[in-house]
């Protein structure tokens, strides 16, 4: 086990075709970690092992490999270059302490360049640049610092310079200390070296006033500084090399080993109970640990990978998980080399490691006495409604789905209510098509998918009232059970305490609210007209009927109904009775009441090149979306801030991708209902009405 000093725990991120995983494989060569010449372009990188991404050749999953170089061991993974995969990254970044943004030197900045930077800074991590490639052909360099520079900032500051570009990429030199042989150099480096010192050595006031007394820091200085300056974000290092060559990759280790920072750099904090602790990279000290990777592997073998941040963990110890009842006891630790494990003894601080077969560990989950922050994965939006083609796969597609939420945080299965589809939501139609190519290839299982229905809702705009008498004789004893109910609009937001007020309704007796559905009704029978124990069989015709739906077989929310008379009789009335009645008065009234359709409205932040914004403001407006202004991104985008709804966008990444020629990027949350357009709303009866018919 590698002292906590000597660890370096790094996520490669950025776009696709950057170079990651090539990256990759080449220093797990370059440091003699493995042997041969492993390629993503012939299937033997050892990073892209799984079949999906062998036949893209793209990374789809997160992957850890380690290496040793000179005395620093490194742990890395390898993240997805695509934003539909960007779950993966965020997941490592749970992991690790710094993120290399890597950047194609011929493409430049891209959409997944600017994602994973921010990510990166919402986590806390160091973070670092490597501009890869640089043996490509038309590279201008200067054009891609620069962009660099407008975009995040002057902190991004050239620790090397390139010798050379293309074929004649021979070398790198040191911004910090400046070689004697600089030919070729495309940006000077002695010109960076000086805003390069003051950069790292203005976190502290101390070295910085001697300094510009004319006192040089040390080299053991300068080191500690250029960590500190990392950890704080004033320093963002960039680096320039080839994965393809080798060229730069030896300075590129010198330089994650000065930059990239040692466990425990960075503040993380765990509770437990009320109680906070600041998490040391102590070895002695308590547990802390966190899932931050599932993988399932052919065999179905499931692999949870641990980054401990405190304490230690070996074999066979019981510990306490987050995501189970009781402790649990640790299964073998495993020391992860892209598909392959070696076992280990134990884990410190800084150490990441697997463990196999272990039901209670997730994506997630704390592992020790005290709990991590949440991992702050993103919402997924866009759903398809999923089948198996043989009805007889129905259990083996629930086993197949419920792996595939195992090991992929930004997958959600929902059974809906309504429409009775199993909705599988990711974060774009390629993720969910990756998906379905793996149930294919893993669990030999075959899906039919469509555009699932979007969740409506049904709601009144003004109030009404009146009754309904149930009543049924057909020899024995009969059926009898007769409500009045007053129904009026409940807007959201409003406290029932603050709606039912007393010259409102005098004669209120007791509330009950459902805040799942924003529904409130109100005892306020007299005189016994309804004898009490009649009355939770009234709220269940209610809520069946809710359910059910009124005008377009939609989920009925934002209602107040007040139950204030009824009659029953001392023989023929029963619980089923009244549920019947209540139900029908329910319905009788609602169709009084101006009833309404509600339809989801997504929140949107679309960044897009300044010159497309007025393209996305017009197609906004034709969607029905309310455009809310718009801000900078930097480097010539602009991020426009609207709101649309969920009908209209349900395939909007075609769309964008279109329009802006795979430079846009956008993030969607739910915001709210709101009642739909009178045409749109007749459009949608009409085809529950169709739809009933042909069912009966």
């Amino acid at each position: 086990m590698a002292a906590v000093q000597q660890i370096r725990n790094v996520a490669l991120c950025g776009h696709g075709s950057a170079g990651k995983t090539s990256l990759v494989d080449a220093l797990l060569v370059k440091t003699k970690a493995v042997s041969g010449h492993p390629s993503v372009d012939d299937g033997s990188s050892i990073c892209d092992f799984d079949d999906e991404e062998k036949t893209h050749k793209y990374s789809i999953e997160a992957t850890c490999v380690h290496f040793d170089h000179k005395q620093i061991s490194y742990n890395v993974v390898d993240t997805p270059g695509y934003p539909d995969f960007i779950g993966q990254t965020i997941g490592a970044f749970a992991g690790v302490d710094t993120a290399v943004v890597v950047i194609n030197a011929h493409s430049g900045i891209e959409v997944n360049t600017r994602r994973v930077f921010d990510e990166a800074g919402k986590q806390g991590l160091g973070r670092a640049v490597v501009i890869n490639k640089m043996d490509d052909e038309n590279v201008n360099f200067t054009e891609i610092v620069e962009s660099v520079r407008d975009l995040w900032g002057p902190r991004c500051v050239l620790l090397n310079v390139p010798l050379g570009s293309g074929h004649d990429f021979r070398g790198v030199a040191s911004t910090l200390h400046v070689p004697g042989d600089t030919a070729g150099a495309l940006i000077d480096p002695a010109e960076i070296s000086e805003p390069l010192l003051e950069s790292i050595i203005e976190v502290d006031e101390a070295v910085m006033e001697r300094y510009f007394e004319g006192e040089m820091p040390s080299d053991e200085e300068l080191s500690q500084l250029m960590v500190r300056a990392v950890a704080e974000g004033t320093l963002v290092p960039i680096f320039c090399c080839s994965a393809k060559t080798g060229v730069g990759l030896d300075e590129l280790l010198d330089g994650l080993a000065a930059c990239a920072l040692p466990p425990g750099t960075l503040r993380r904090v765990a509770t437990k109970d009320d109680e906070e602790l600041e998490v040391t990279a102590d070895p002695d000290g308590p547990l802390v640990a966190r899932v931050f990777k599932t993988r399932i592997d052919p065999f179905v073998q499931k692999l949870s990978f641990i980054r401990v941040f405190s304490g230690k963990l070996t074999k066979d110890q019981n510990v306490h998980a987050s995501s189970a009842r009781k402790g649990v006891k640790m299964g073998p630790l495993l020391k992860v080399q892209g598909e392959h494990t070696e076992p280990i003894a134990e884990a410190g601080p800084g150490d990441i490691v697997a463990v196999a077969k272990m039901d209670d560990l997730h994506t997630g989950t704390s592992i020790g006495d005290y709990t991590l922050p949440a991992i702050p994965f993103p919402t997924p939006m866009v759903g398809l409604a999923v089948t198996p083609k043989n009805h007889s796969d129905d259990a083996k597609l629930s086993g197949a789905l419920h792996k595939i939420v195992e090991e992929d945080s930004t997958i959600h299965l929902d059974r809906d209510s309504q429409t009775k589809e199993l909705v599988m939501t990711g974060m774009s139609e390629l993720h969910l098509k990756i998906i379905q190519e793996r149930l294919h290839r893993r669990d030999k299982l075959e899906v039919e998918t469509k555009e699932p229905k979007i969740p409506f809702r049904e709601t009144i705009q003004q109030p009404a009232d009146g009754h309904y008498r149930h009543r049924k004789q057909s020899g024995g004893r009969g059926q009898f059970g007769e409500v009045h109910i007053r129904m009026f609009p409940l807007p959201q937001g409003v406290k029932p305490e603050e709606f039912v007020t007393k010259d409102k309704f005098p004669s209120c007796k007791e509330i009950h609210y459902d805040p799942k559905n924003n529904f409130l009704w109100i005892d306020s029978i007299v005189g016994g007209s309804i004898p009490g124990n009649f009355l939770p069989a009234i709220e269940k015709g209610f809520k069946e009927r809710m359910t059910r739906g009124v005008i377009a077989g939609h989920q009925v929310q934002d209602v107040c109904v007040e139950v204030h008379f009824g009659k029953y009789h001392d023989v023929d009335s029963s619980e089923a009775a009244f549920k019947t009645a209540a139900s029908m008065a329910f319905r009788d009234v609602f169709l009084q009441a101006r009833p309404a359709l509600l339809e989801p409205v997504v929140k949107m932040d679309i960044t897009v090149p300044e010159e497309k914004v007025g393209d996305v403001y017009s197609d906004m407006s034709g969607r029905g979306g309310r455009v809310q202004g718009s801000d900078a991104a930097g480097g010539a985008f602009q991020t426009v801030h609207c709101e649309v709804p969920l009908r209209e966008v349900s395939t909007y990444s075609r769309t964008l991708s279109s329009m802006t020629g795979g430079q846009g990027s956008f993030s969607m949350e739910f915001s709210h209902y709101e009642v739909m357009p009178p045409n749109v709303q007749q459009d949608i009866m009409a085809k529950a009405k169709m739809e009933e018919e042909e069912e009966d």
